[in-house]
């Protein structure tokens, strides 16, 4: 380990090239340009200046889940191994949208006001991930609201149409003939500017971002930006300023994209395949459980900071109990105490050992509906919603699915009459259960 003082006077402690890159570049998809990596960690020991490690975000409303914490998860690295991490809010950037993936324009942009309150809900999640009390945190809004028309045409001056054309989403869009409107193209470009004036020297996202960080890069080296970005009042552009005029250059550091629970399709709220760091840990665990054996490899490497070589261990082991070992070390790291623990033993109680849920929910069932006291199998499904339809409940109840009572009878017949009792449970699947509170 070597050990230097900051300018603040506080000690700062590096490890060796060598095991930062073993840190830095586990669960990493690409570095571009990778070479360039070794150097500028061997020269940030050399003199004591911890590297300045961007990540930016829009914030359009995000409830932060696993996904998003890949990259945050990697900030919080470089922050333990003794750099510098910056957070770009990307609060003007935002009203623009990010045209990144997007077939066809954002059809309504937020307002300040609606970006500055998720700016504020974004940070507090993110907080459960990096250190925000060590992390620089900007607005690029403090220096895109200063520039006047003039500062506008210096910054797009350098950048073609064409080179715009090359970003994926553009040129797919441009052969459709699907509109691309040009507040849209200024959204790379303001992107890049970004790292001008923060002075970044890494640069973290998805793969998708390879085209903005590049172009920082080429911003970075122009000496009449990096002159112009002095005057927002981030002192590292001015500190790190080359002789030349420019700055040193970026990496782009990127992360692979995390499947959600369907094992397939990027983790995503809207796709309901996600793990939300906000949500109660026993729910948390459930979904844990729910994953399918093929993703649990990305899952350890991307999510916890068990040695790889232990993961092939427990990868080797019963599924369940990979599974279960995920969920505490992940659960743990936004719920500290007990909670990881009680979560998995709740779990292995309630459904893993075939034990009731403590959180049983009641339904009501009208009396009116009742014949004899009873009500035949299918329609008692319909009724109590447990089911969509009645051929649903047919299909649950001819394969076995569906059973009664304390003791868990299985109902063995879609017209089959079932005795109605106040509190009467029943269960549907492997994990829906219900009470039956009786009303008139």
């Amino acid at each position: 380990m070597g050990s230097t003082v900051s300018q603040s006077g506080v000690a700062i402690v590096f490890a060796s090239v060598d095991e930062q890159l073993a840190v830095i570049r586990r669960g990493v998809e690409k570095i571009v340009p990778e070479e360039e990596l070794a150097k500028k960690l061997a020269d940030s020991r050399q003199t004591g200046r911890p590297l300045r490690i961007k990540y930016g975000i829009d914030p359009t409303g995000i409830d932060v889940h696993l996904g998003h914490t890949v990259p945050l998860r990697k900030l919080r690295q470089f922050q333990e191994l003794g750099h510098q991490a910056v957070i770009i809010i990307g609060n003007y950037t935002a009203m623009v949208g990010d045209p990144s993936g997007r077939d066809q324009a954002r059809a309504k942009r937020l307002t300040e006001e609606q970006v500055e309150q998720n700016a504020k809900d974004y940070l507090e999640q993110v907080g459960k991930v990096i250190d925000l009390s060590q992390a620089e945190v900007h607005r690029n809004g403090d220096w895109f609201g200063k520039m006047n028309f003039a500062d506008m045409l210096q910054l797009c001056g350098n950048v073609t149409v064409a080179q715009l054309l090359t970003r994926d989403d553009f040129a797919k869009r441009y052969a459709a003939q699907s509109p691309i409107f040009l507040h849209e193209c200024l959204y790379p470009v303001m992107q890049a500017f970004d790292s001008v004036v923060i002075a970044s020297d890494i640069e973290l996202g998805g793969t998708e971002q390879l085209y903005s960080f590049m172009l920082a890069r080429d911003l970075q080296k122009d000496p009449g930006l990096a002159l112009a970005a002095q005057k927002y009042g981030v002192a590292a552009c001015r500190e790190r300023a080359l002789p030349a005029g420019g700055l040193p250059q970026q990496l782009g550091l990127m992360s692979p994209i995390l499947v959600g629970l369907d094992g397939v399709r990027r983790m995503g709220k809207s796709l309901g395949n996600y793990i939300g760091i906000s949500e109660a840990p026993y729910e948390q665990m459930k979904k844990f459980m729910q994953l399918p054996d093929a993703v649990m490899q990305m899952y350890f490497e991307l999510l916890t900071d068990i040695p790889l070589q232990e993961v092939e261990t427990i990868l080797a082991g019963h599924p369940k109990e990979a599974k279960l070992r995920l969920g505490r070390e992940v659960i743990q790291q936004y719920h500290p105490g007990n909670h990881a623990d009680e979560a998995a033993n709740r779990w292995q109680t309630e459904i893993g050992g075939g034990g009731l849920p403590a959180d049983i929910p009641t339904i009501g069932l009208s009396r009116s509906l009742l014949q004899d006291g009873t009500v035949q199998a299918a329609n008692l499904l319909k009724q109590t919603g447990l089911v969509v339809s009645t051929s649903d409940a047919r299909r649950m109840i001819a394969q076995g699915g569906v059973s009664y009572g304390d003791d868990l009878q299985v109902m063995t017949s879609h017209d089959q009459p079932i005795p109605i009792a106040e509190g009467l449970l029943l269960k549907v699947g492997k994990k829906k259960y219900a009470r039956i509170a009786l009303g008139e």
